[in-house]
């Protein structure tokens, strides 16, 4: 018998979590200390300083808890400074540039230690000094990084190599660090250590604080000692629907990926999806009108944001008469020949991280995190690598710092949990800004709909609409992608398989019992499984 599963984005972070549950720990312990050893394992999209969603199922006592950890506006008690450390970059994608801000000026309040350390508490066995030396040790060797995280750590060089410190850490040679050369991040180790031994107080007002604190106020930062002491860690209850005899847990609260995709969820939930071949131009059509539908949808959710609480908007927004008219308006769209309108979406962040654990006694966690791109610099004598939440252009449509100060900033973040009669049956998360809601609605149903194997769930061709462009990832029939384009759709063929289509790393337990982990092969997917006997 298995004793648990993880899947990760790197091998590392897998071999983090599979030692804690070789150790007697559950999937809480495993998902802690996996989360601690990808700030370095995958310190090409992820970092300390950065900032998370979680979700826990206990099915032994039919509980499920979303903890949200994600980034707060800074500013409480302070006032701005007199030159804001707030500058420019410019990242070029290959197919389009994005524009991006950093410095001390784009830092909001991390959520990261204080999240992790609180899952641990509530529900993990080992104590956090145990949870945390798989990341001292990687800290203190160093890691050699794998392609995918050094590919990534080229494309987002002008951020790696924008200060002398983060420079030396990322390109110490003169040139960005490459695939298998070793990353070392100088200090972190001893801040490391020093959690181990003081646990989340070190970031709200130990030494951590007063160093980012001091650095902040050096250099133009908005971060204050209240915005530190006050930030909390808000805990509540899934969005739960049915979907094919399932149970769907989805995060509310500042997740607007998980709202939206609810919506998507109940809209397709009338229709057959299996009946349809699976990449057929009928099953494509199907799931980018969806898409469709949601993202114009979700202009009537951010209107109900500004008029009620956010539990109110989420019940309006997911109730009978909203969905049964886009229903009917994806209906019509379907009969006819032409694409619905389509419009375009702002995206989140790129860089992000997701991982999946579930254990033999029933307890599963999704756990997605991120740090932006990260902020370019390192706050001195620590190997802390902050956020750049602030500089996330498409996180503030109303502009850059029109947030008040103390507000959660949204995130299309959506680590979820299917369960089958009360026992989880699939834990799926991912990264990639707007495609984690295609990447996500699409390995569920592949796997709910079309009952693939989780492999095949998680690693099929995707697709996903974008304003009026339909992206086929290489793999799907052209003749399919012929079809669509001779119903009006303009259709991108994708000729590789990209992290641009996510990365849903994702656990599932199988109707006898075993256990299944798969890692999505566009973002560096590794698992890692522990028998009963190890």
């Amino acid at each position: 018998m298995t004793r648990g599963v993880i899947a990760a984005g790197d091998r590392e972070t897998a071999a983090a979590g599979a030692e804690m549950l070789r150790r007697g720990g559950n999937a809480a312990d495993a998902a802690v200390a996996a989360a601690f050893a990808s700030f370095i394992a995958e310190a090409g999209v992820v970092h300390l300083g950065g900032s998370g969603i979680a979700q826990i199922y206990d099915a032994r006592a039919g509980v499920s808890r979303v903890y949200d950890f994600f980034s707060v506006v800074p500013g409480l008690g302070g006032a701005p400074p007199a030159s804001l450390n707030f500058e420019e970059v410019t990242i070029d994608f290959g197919s389009a540039t994005q524009r991006f801000y950093l410095g001390r000026g784009s830092v909001a309040v991390p959520g990261n230690i204080a999240g992790l350390c609180r899952l641990a508490a509530d529900y993990g066995r080992l104590p956090l000094d145990v949870l945390l030396e798989p990341a001292l040790r990687l800290a203190r060797d160093g890691v050699a990084l794998v392609a995918f995280q050094a590919d990534t750590c080229r494309l987002l060089a002008p951020l790696y190599t924008h200060t002398e410190e983060i420079r030396r850490v990322f390109a110490p040679n003169g040139q960005i660090i490459q695939a298998e050369e070793r990353l070392f991040i100088p200090d972190l180790a001893a801040t490391l250590a020093a959690l181990a031994r003081e646990g989340d107080a070190l970031a709200r007002t130990g030494a951590l604080a007063r160093a980012l604190l001091d650095d902040q106020a050096a250099h133009g930062g908005l971060l204050t000692t209240t915005d530190l002491e006050q930030y909390e860690v808000l805990c509540g209850t899934p969005i739960a629907l049915r979907y094919r005899g399932y149970d769907v847990l989805l995060p509310g609260m500042c997740s607007v990926g998980g709202v939206l995709t609810a919506f998507t969820l109940k809209l397709l939930a009338t229709f057959d999806v299996a009946a349809l071949p699976h990449g057929s131009a009928a099953h494509l059509r199907l799931l980018a009108e969806a898409m469709a539908a949601t993202a114009r949808a979700r202009r009537e959710w951010d209107d109900l944001l500004e008029t009620a609480a956010e539990d109110e908007a989420t019940v309006r927004f997911l109730d009978g008469a909203t969905i049964d008219r886009y229903q009917e308006e994806l209906r019509d769209t379907l009969a006819g020949r032409r694409p619905s309108a389509l419009i375009a979406e702002r995206p989140g962040p790129n860089n992000t991280s997701h991982l999946s654990v579930m254990d033999a006694d029933g307890l599963a966690v999704s756990l997605t995190t991120t740090a932006g791109e990260s902020a370019g610099y390192i706050v001195p004598g620590t190997g802390y690598i902050p956020n750049n939440m602030l500089g996330e252009e498409d996180l503030h449509p109303k502009g850059f710092h029109s947030r008040p100060a103390g507000q959660r900033i949204p995130t299309m973040m959506t680590p979820a949990i299917v369960l089958a009669d009360g026992r989880p049956r699939l834990v799926v998360g991912s990264g990639g800004s707007i495609r984690i809601r295609s990447a996500i609605l699409q390995t569920l149903s592949n796997l709910l709909d079309y009952e693939l194997p989780l492999d095949e769930a998680v690693n099929r061709p995707r697709v996903h609409l974008d304003g009026d462009l339909l992206h086929l990832e290489a793999g799907y029939d052209p003749r399919a992608a012929d079809e669509l384009e001779e119903m009006g759709y303009r259709v991108n063929r994708w000729s590789a398989r990209s992290i641009y289509f996510g990365g849903a790393h994702s656990v599932a337990r199988e109707a006898d019992g075993r256990l299944y982990a798969a890692g999505d092969d566009r973002r560096g997917g590794a698992t890692a499984a522990v028998g009963a006997g190890l």
